[in-house]
């Protein structure tokens, strides 16, 4: 396919290079020369340097014979104006990353009338799959298809495990659950298991189930499946509203611990019946003021990586909560994976 990117920051630097490597053709629009000559050195694309919106630019980069126009520079008002001006010029699909949750409430109707093929959004999405893991607390990663109907939970096998040294035709018989274990993945071994596959400690396992079959699989393993009761977000971005707001839905208890005094009474707004407190989250002497110790899941969610690594590493060290654990980098996802800091999400994938 012929496919144009628009803004090469990281999720259209990330876009850039799965969709290379895939074989389609690639062209990136970015008006910063430097950023736009570095992915064009590490990657098989075509740069145009210039503004998006512009029809020239867009002509330069191929809009009058590409498939599809993707839209993901940092203002919402661009990436939208950006696909309009490919719809009408080029007639190709176009995606747009929406992110302001003023315009989430209206994303039906904007897509409608612009015509769009699809609205992204990194942190909706992000807070979305969070608040799948905080109602199963055991699990590392849950994805739902066909409307939610069924689910694929990533599972670590504890040493303690019934799973642990049983074949799959054992447990089968043993639980009696209409689930499948379709993937096996151990240290950087993937393995589709027969019948005969022995299940080890700390293999990663992926079953594919309803969500009720999934439940009643957990159940008897013994494992967590009481969702959460408290959630305590350290940052408070848009990912933390999002979050917050679906989870409050649940009828979940939020603390959110934001450094910004503005952002902090922009939440409180926001999210009234949310506890907000205004103070450095990676403040130990602050965390536990506020209960660490006792709440029953915990995510990081600052802007800094390595601050999110460290404190769901020590509210580890320090409570039995569910840790999730936000990163936006994802060049060091085998190093981080094996710290064990709970369930780790990357928006940017």
């Amino acid at each position: 396919m012929q496919i144009i990117i628009v803004g090469c920051g990281n999720v259209g630097a990330t876009l850039a290079e799965q969709l290379s490597s895939e074989g389609h053709n690639i062209s990136v629009i970015d008006m910063d020369n430097q950023r736009l000559q570095n992915l064009v050195n590490s990657y098989d694309v075509m740069g145009v340097i210039g503004n998006g919106v512009s029809f020239e630019v867009q002509k330069e980069a191929g809009v009058e014979h590409a498939h599809l126009l993707i839209a993901v520079t940092g203002s919402d008002e661009v990436n939208l104006l950006c696909c309009l001006i490919a719809k009408k010029t080029g007639g190709c699909h176009t995606i747009a990353r929406v992110r302001n949750p003023l315009y989430n409430m209206e994303i039906n109707y904007i897509k409608e009338e612009l015509g769009l093929s699809m609205v992204i959004n990194p942190e909706l999405a992000a807070a979305a799959e969070m608040s799948r893991l905080l109602k199963l607390p055991s699990a590392i990663t849950v994805d739902t298809f066909t409307k939610g109907r069924v689910e694929v939970v990533k599972y670590r096998v504890g040493e303690n495990s019934v799973l642990c040294d049983q074949s799959l035709q054992q447990i089968k018989s043993r639980l009696k659950s209409d689930i499948l274990i379709c993937t096996v993945e151990r240290g950087e071994d993937v393995y589709i298991p027969g019948g005969n596959f022995i299940i080890r400690a700390r293999d990663e396992i992926s079953i594919i189930g309803t969500p009720q079959k999934n439940l009643a699989f957990f159940k008897k393993l013994g494992a967590a499946v009481t969702r959460a009761k408290n959630v305590m977000i350290i940052g408070g971005g848009k990912t933390s509203y999002y979050l917050a707001k679906q989870l409050m839905d649940m009828g979940i208890q939020i603390k959110i611990i934001e450094l910004n005094k503005s952002r902090c009474e922009e939440l409180s707004e926001l999210l009234p019946k949310a506890t907000i407190i205004q103070g450095d989250g990676t403040d130990r002497d602050l965390l536990m003021q506020e209960g660490l110790m006792q709440t029953e899941a915990f995510v990081a969610m600052t802007s800094v990586d390595e601050e999110n690594i460290m404190l769901s590493l020590f509210a580890k060290s320090v409570s039995k909560a569910k840790l999730i654990t936000h990163v936006h980098r994802i060049s060091y996802d085998e190093i981080i994976d094996s710290l064990d800091i709970g369930s780790v999400i990357y928006p940017k994938i």
